[in-house]
C-alpha cells in the first residue's frame, strides 16, 4: 500500500512532537523548518491533527502546538485510517463514465480488504516508537489505543 504525502507529512509531524528533544511546544515555523517541508504544507498538517485532537494549539506570542493525551497514545494505522478519505482504492471512473466491469468486479472488495490489512498491521505501532531514540516503545507498553 502507498500513502499519500500529506499523510507521510501528518506522521512526521507527529513523530517530531512524540520525540525526547521537542520543546513541548512548538511552532508551525520551527515544525517546518525541522521536517524541511513548507509552511503552508505544515499548516495543513496542524490542522488535520487538530481536528483529529491529537494535538493541541495556542495562539499569539507564546503559542504553538502540543500532543494531547491521545497524541502520545497514537497508532500509525489508527492515524491513517482516520486520514483516509478514499471511498475506493482503484478510480474507477474515466472521462467516458463509469468501468463497464463496475457491477460484477470484485477488485474493489479485494483492494478494500487490503487496505484495511494494511491498516491492522499498523494498529500496533505507535507513532511515539517511531522515532529514533534510546527504546522503542511498543503498543504493549502504552494504555489503551485512542478510538477517534
Amino acid at each position: 500500500m502507498r500513502i499519500r504525502a500529506f499523510e507521510d507529512l501528518v506522521l512526521r509531524v507527529l513523530m517530531l512532537l512524540n520525540s525526547p528533544d521537542a520543546e513541548g511546544q512548538m511552532t508551525t515555523q520551527s515544525i517546518a523548518e525541522r521536517v524541511a517541508t513548507p509552511y503552508n504544507h505544515v499548516s495543513k498538517a496542524i490542522i488535520g491533527l487538530r481536528r483529529l485532537g491529537l494535538i493541541e494549539s495556542q495562539r499569539g506570542r507564546r503559542g504553538g502546538v502540543r500532543l494531547t493525551e491521545a497524541g502520545r497514545k497514537a497508532t500509525v494505522g489508527a492515524v491513517l485510517r482516520a486520514l483516509d478519505d478514499r471511498e475506493d482504492v482503484p478510480d474507477c471512473r474515466s472521462a467516458k463514465g463509469d468501468c463497464v466491469l463496475l457491477p460484477s468486479c470484485g477488485l474493489r472488495s479485494a483492494l478494500r480488504l487490503a487496505r484495511e490489512a494494511f491498516y491492522r498491521e499498523l494498529d500496533d505501532v505507535l507513532v511515539r516508537a517511531l522515532h529514533p531514540g534510546p527504546s522503542p516503545l511498543t503498543l504493549a507498553q502504552a494504555a489503551p489505543r485512542p478510538a477517534f
